[in-house]
């Protein structure tokens, strides 16, 4: 069990959270806790998954956060004809040297985004699940390691199905969470006229840490304290998702780990050197639902895995205080 988070770590974990927030709040008109989401995402070493409809910010979303900070950046738009070899990189024969050289691919940068994932064919989208599972790539029988921290930040649109694909279960899985921006508040939506209207947003941020700095944040995060209480509400709760009979297909063990990661660093965001249920509750629907695949009965009676979550956090066993 890891000792607990120093309170000077825990400090820096808030201060910069605050000032990821800031810059990304400029852009985001409205949108706290959707921000707010992202920075958690991100200490936690995970990946994010943005899913909405067209032209409500999911790439504005991702680039803001890229923008955020200062480290090495690439974007990928996901078309039918993109090449596995495009994203993690081919072996070129070097006439000179008369030997193959590798050229890495889109995905050797510390934040990548992925722009409209699920147009790209089943083929090339396998070429991430190696990377977002283990950061690293393998071509041609070497192992190249990517660079830390690494977040795949990648968006899809769930109304528009032509010319798309469905991002396999185990793609899905490997995103720690999903989450939807939404439309604007109407005087959300007026403050973005005035103040985007004319130039673009991204113009004017500037970034408030860098690699190194995400780094050390991600580690301060891993030590913040899950008593076993709390390690076996998270268990209960991906246990209900297995046994429900609104769903054919539950929460995995990488669910639990990224639910209780996520959790950690949640807790460290608010100050706490403890993660407590309130921050197992606050992140279940975003880091269970798009796992979840519901039975033919559910969506004949228009459940949605978010209510299917709700439902399920709703009757577990909340643990006590010892």
């Amino acid at each position: 069990m890891p000792a607990h988070a120093p309170s000077e770590d825990l400090e820096h974990v808030v201060a910069v959270g605050a000032r990821l927030a800031e810059a990304m709040n400029g852009v985001m008109e409205g949108k706290p806790d959707v921000v707010r989401t992202a920075i958690t995402v991100l200490l936690a070493g995970g990946h994010l998954l943005i899913e909405d409809v067209p032209g409500v910010g999911k790439t504005m979303l991702a680039k803001t956060l890229a923008r955020s900070i200062d480290a090495s950046v690439r974007r990928v738009q996901f078309t039918p004809d993109l090449l596995p070899s495009d994203i993690t990189g081919v072996s070129i024969y070097n006439q000179e040297t008369h030997h193959f050289e590798f050229r890495p691919g889109a995905v050797f940068a510390h934040v990548v985004v992925g722009d409209e994932i699920n147009r790209a064919s089943p083929k090339a989208q396998s070429a991430l699940l190696e990377c977002m599972e283990e950061a690293q790539v393998t071509v041609d029988g070497h192992t190249y390691e990517l660079p830390h921290p690494f977040i795949i930040m990648a968006t899809q649109n769930p109304v528009e199905m032509e010319g798309t694909y469905p991002l396999p279960e185990a793609q899905r899985d490997r995103f720690m969470a999903r989450l939807s921006v939404g439309y604007p508040t109407a005087a959300a939506e007026v403050d973005l006229l005035e103040h985007h209207g004319s130039r673009s947003p991204l113009e004017g941020l500037e970034p408030v840490t860098d690699a190194e700095g995400i780094v050390r944040l991600v580690e301060a995060v891993r030590t913040v304290h899950a008593s076993p209480a709390v390690r076996q509400y998270v268990v209960d709760l991906a246990t209900a998702t297995r046994h429900s009979s609104h769903i054919r297909l539950g929460a995995s063990p990488r669910a639990t780990l990224h639910l209780l990661r996520a959790a950690r660093a949640h807790a460290a965001l608010a100050g706490r050197d403890h993660v407590l249920p309130d921050d197992i509750q606050a992140l279940a629907t975003v880091v269970l639902e798009h796992r979840l695949l519901l039975s033919s009965e559910a969506q004949l009676a228009r459940h949605s895995a978010a209510d299917v979550v709700a439902e399920i956090v709703q009757r577990t066993r909340v643990p006590g205080p010892r």
